[in-house]
């Protein structure tokens, strides 16, 4: 058995009854259940469609999210999140380094390794290193200045908090930035990089070895065994081509707001909605989100 979910960007709330119904009769599906009234519904298949992607990019142009999976195993017992563009709405490094005035070029690297054009490893040192004599106090001023929290993050978070599990934010950034992130959020736990600094300079390094694809890949490993669940358990989040290898191994791999070269290899795909749109893939209703 399957279900299919639909969603709107909440901002929208513009799903309407007809178009779930019609989408319903047409692949023959079971009774709808709506989880959030014009933002998210679900319905029951007994098979995958043949035609689930050519509808899928119908309803992508008109402005919703479609996604298909298995029932059962829906509801998973830990998140795993990528944070930069997806926790949060920014890339650290990029503003850090637009402070330090070479933001245009760092940006280039980031958005280029992001898109999996470039080695993350190689790519995080290189924008590292244009930072060297970057003050520290450039982090907190960044933190207060220009980090916001993505919508739906402290729901998502809070909630499967709630229903018993585990959360870790895994980043390819920096610890100084997912500490904060994380304690602001309510994460379990958090992993990234540091940045090294003598006498309150960026010396324009990264502590080794850097935290990147495989180093996500482990984190999911480590963290469901040590909580005796399997990858099945899990949920992951993250757009960047670094996150791949963990949203390919997760149960459920979400690609969030993801490069459209990420996005063409995760079948779960959200490009309108928030991050309560993972709340709405497991079957929680709006009622069930913890505050």
């Amino acid at each position: 058995m399957f279900t299919v979910t639909i969603l709107a960007a909440p901002k929208r709330a513009d799903l309407t009854p007809r178009l779930v119904e019609d989408l319903r009769a047409q692949w023959n599906g079971g009774h709808v259940i709506w989880l959030n009234a014009g933002i998210a519904a679900e319905f029951p298949l007994e098979a995958l469609p043949a035609d689930f992607w050519p509808i899928w990019e119908v309803l992508q142009a008109q402005g919703f999210d479609l996604a298909i999976q298995p029932t059962r195993t829906r509801r998973k017992a830990i998140l795993l999140a990528d944070m930069d563009s997806t926790m949060i709405e920014q890339e650290c490094i990029d503003e850090l380094a637009d402070v330090a005035g070479v933001g245009e070029r760092v940006a280039a690297i980031t958005a280029r390794a992001m898109n999996g054009e470039l080695n993350f490893h190689e790519a995080l040192i290189a924008r590292v290193a244009l930072l060297s004599g970057l003050p520290e106090s450039a982090i907190g001023e960044v933190l207060d200045s220009r980090i916001t929290l993505a919508a739906g993050g402290r729901e998502l978070v809070a909630t499967m908090r709630a229903q018993g599990g585990y959360t870790a934010l895994v980043s390819g950034g920096f610890t100084v930035f997912t500490e904060p992130v994380a304690t602001a959020l309510g994460f379990d736990e958090h992993r990234a990089n540091t940045l090294l600094a003598d006498n309150d300079l960026l010396t324009g390094h990264v502590a080794l070895p850097v935290l990147g694809r495989e180093a996500k890949v482990e984190a999911l490993h480590e963290i469901a065994a040590a909580r005796g669940f399997t990858p099945a358990d899990v949920i992951a989040v993250g757009d960047g081509a670094n996150d791949l290898g963990m949203l390919q191994l997760a149960g459920t791999g979400v690609a969030l707001h993801a490069k459209p070269s990420v996005a063409a290899q995760v079948d779960l795909r959200i490009n309108h909605g928030d991050l309560t749109a993972l709340l709405y893939l497991q079957g929680y209703a709006a009622e069930e989100f913890a505050n």
